[in-house]
């Protein structure tokens, strides 16, 4: 890692490839496509959303390895460390878009008991979360479909920075 001061505390960190002889002697994963690599997450997010039976926990969950992944992939395919960062953001959104689309397609089709009079929301099996069953279930809905797809980005975002720490950190120790 070489380190360029550009003046008033700013500096730019620059990776270099001399650094990664311990990153490509761990294998080719780190190095397949990135396209590749989406596929892989579409059929373990769409197996974690199948063991949570809808409720994306241990998608969220999940959001942890694949924050570790996207890290020491984005680790060894650039240069800078703000372009490894702005691939953290770009990858992590793109894999909760993901779990959004399936939450949405999952917990969506349910809205349409919203507009009819004769639903009995206290027996539908969703928890009560709050004073009444129908404001229980709009609430359910907001968590499953939009809130949960935000943890797992921030569950994303948080295993790919402290991976990133400690890269940073062992190669400041060299």
């Amino acid at each position: 890692m070489i380190d360029y001061p550009l003046g008033s505390g700013v500096s730019l960190v620059v990776i270099s490839r001399r650094h990664f002889k311990g990153v490509q002697s761990v294998g080719r994963i780190f190095k397949i496509k990135p396209w590749w690599a989406y596929g892989i997450f579409i059929v373990l997010d769409t197996i974690c959303v199948g063991m949570g039976m809808g409720v994306p926990i241990f998608c969220i969950l999940f959001g942890f390895v694949v924050g570790w992944y996207i890290a020491r992939a984005a680790i060894a395919r650039t240069e800078t460390v703000e372009e490894v960062v702005r691939k953290f953001l770009w990858y992590a959104v793109a894999t909760a878009g993901y779990t959004f689309v399936v939450m949405a397609v999952i917990w969506g089709r349910w809205m349409v008991i919203l507009f009819d009079p004769s639903t009995d929301y206290a027996n539908l099996g969703i928890p009560m979360i709050l004073y009444g069953p129908k404001v229980s279930f709009i609430g359910w809905q907001v968590l499953m479909i939009c809130i949960s797809p935000f943890l797992q980005v921030l569950a994303t975002l948080f295993g790919s920075h402290i991976t990133l720490l400690g890269w940073l950190r062992r190669r400041k120790a060299v």
